[in-house]
């Protein structure tokens, strides 16, 4: 059990490291941690990059995705590329699912009396974590059952968390992966499709990505509700 608590405490010191100002006697501020793997990504971007980050971003480590697939997408729109841009949003969703894989196991492995443990912690604090964000992704899962991991991928405030109720509740792992996929990948493909429009303007991008969330919830609510009513209406008429 201390070797695990010790594996998180070690990803989150990690990634607030890279935020660490470094002893310079100039007055210029020092880049934040975004600023710092933003420049990092945009001179070392490729598939790998794109999946690790998405990794990141899709665990408990606090990480815009805002930054990582609207980027590539806007680079392999271009007809010099080395990047396709079905294949960012391939990429970018096997890393997502790979966060939450991480995020799954380790609700599943440690049990809830720990996670929340964890979350109250310092560590748990540094990594933008809390007892009430997780009891919202527990809520919003006992809510929504299985769906919500498909769901809950288009929501912002519950995104990043969903993965740890569902590890909690040992949800099956082969339904976890295909919601989390399906929901993962209609995400990154919003993000590609705001990074084609917008060229890569981050401000555009951070404007419209919450609005086209609804939008896609919309349209999915619509398509649930036709085949609620088709399937009522075959046993109408039987």
């Amino acid at each position: 059990m201390k070797k695990l608590m010790l594996v998180l405490a070690t990803i989150c010191l990690t990634s607030v490291a890279f935020a660490t100002p470094t002893a310079d006697s100039t007055t210029i501020a020092e880049p934040s941690l975004i600023q710092v793997v933003e420049n990092w990504y945009e001179a070392n971007m490729n598939y790998g990059t794109i999946t690790a980050l998405m990794a990141v971003e899709s665990s408990f480590i606090p990480f815009p995705s805002e930054i990582v697939i609207p980027p590539a997408a806007y680079i392999a729109s271009k007809p010099d590329s080395n990047l396709n841009i079905f294949l960012v949003v391939l990429f970018g969703t096997l890393g997502a699912l790979i966060g939450a894989f991480i995020n799954y196991f380790l609700a599943l492995w440690l049990g809830r009396p720990i996670i929340y443990k964890f979350a109250e912690s310092k560590l748990g604090k540094l990594c933008l974590l809390s007892k009430e964000k997780i009891v919202v992704a527990e809520e919003y899962f006992v809510k929504h059952g299985k769906t919500s991991t498909l769901i809950g991928r288009l929501i912002p405030a519950v995104r990043q968390l969903i993965s740890i109720p569902a590890g909690l509740a040992r949800m099956n792992f082969l339904s976890f992966t295909l919601f989390t996929f399906i929901g993962a990948g209609l995400w990154n493909s919003v993000l590609a499709l705001l990074g084609y429009v917008a060229q890569g303007q981050q401000d555009l991008i951070e404007a419209y990505s919450h609005e086209l969330s609804i939008v896609i919830l919309v349209l999915l609510a619509l398509v649930i509700l036709y085949f609620i009513i088709k399937k009522l209406c075959q046993r109408l008429k039987k």
